[in-house]
């Protein structure tokens, strides 16, 4: 069974182009459910019923995985399937009727504005890694791109000249400006940090580790945090949560969701309506202190 699955990953990479870490979340959501099915005596994917889904759907839960966890499980199944149903490899898709349990979703971390200028300002620039460091920083909040486009960012993607990056995301790509505090520390970087880091390796990546590879998300996770602890942010701070207070104080200051949401690189605008939600918030207390009326 793993093999379909190895051909389903194939499938899902050459043909719908999904992300590297979608195919390994797919991938290991995937096999955990054929060592369940094995352990009951199933072996072929032919032979899977909706029983057998439910029981590995019990089987989950009686573990103590999380809603959020079981829901996407079910998506990798609900995939694979409907992938080996159109390939004609199983007569039945056995997913067809799984439900994903209710996910209740959390409103995103965002940093006050006064706390983002905090750790913004904590990397030191007198050596080449603040200096990288800062520019990371800067841009991630400048355009709320996600950490691997940040992380595998070209030289070629970045116009010094007129304030913009180009995201790239398998046939798509998205432009998107950036302000004057982002384009003086990348200035400061590319004056000489970059080369320092490169120690005579030669990359088009834009930011280098500290070897002159590309950076890894767990390394820039681990960055983040620990400046985020300096700046003296109690609460957990992902990289993430650069992204989310970037779209936040957009909408906050006035900017209108169609345009945060190009800039975002969502495909549906339902998934700006949080924001919407934290600047409707805003506006509601604001009302309420200063209207006479209020």
């Amino acid at each position: 069974m793993k093999q379909e699955i190895d051909n389903f990953i194939v499938y899902m990479h050459e043909i719908k182009h999904t992300s590297n870490n979608t195919e390994i979340s797919y991938k290991r959501d995937l096999y955990k459910m054929v060592q369940f099915l094995e352990g009951q005596g199933i072996t072929r994917m032919d032979k899977i019923t909706s029983t057998n889904l439910n029981s590995y759907m019990l089987h989950m839960e009686k573990q103590g995985l999380a809603a959020s966890s079981i829901s996407r499980s079910i998506a990798s199944m609900k995939a694979l399937f409907n992938y080996l149903f159109h390939m004609k490899e199983i007569e039945e898709d056995p997913s067809y009727l799984l439900k994903a349990p209710k996910v209740e979703k959390k409103k995103p971390e965002i940093l006050s504005i006064k706390e983002m200028e905090n750790l913004l300002n904590e990397p030191k620039t007198s050596t080449p890694k603040g200096c990288r460091d800062k520019a990371m920083l800067e841009l991630l909040y400048a355009t709320g791109m996600r950490v691997t486009e940040l992380i595998t960012l070209k030289m070629e993607h970045v116009n010094l000249s007129m304030n913009y990056i180009v995201c790239k995301d398998h046939e798509k790509e998205r432009v998107i400006p950036f302000g004057e505090s982002s384009k003086k520390a990348l200035m400061m970087y590319l004056a000489g940090s970059r080369e320092i880091l490169l120690n005579g390796e030669e990359s088009d990546i834009l930011f280098t580790n500290c070897s002159g590879g590309q950076m890894s998300r767990q390394g820039f996770w681990k960055l983040v945090k620990s400046y985020g602890k300096k700046a003296g942010i109690v609460h957990e701070i992902t990289p993430h949560t650069f992204r989310h207070s970037f779209a936040a104080h957009l909408v906050e200051n006035g900017a209108d969701l169609r345009s945060v949401q190009e800039m975002m690189g969502h495909s549906d605008i339902s998934a700006m309506h949080v924001y919407m939600n934290l600047g409707s918030s805003k506006i509601r207390d604001v009302y309420a202190k200063t209207h006479p009326r209020g």
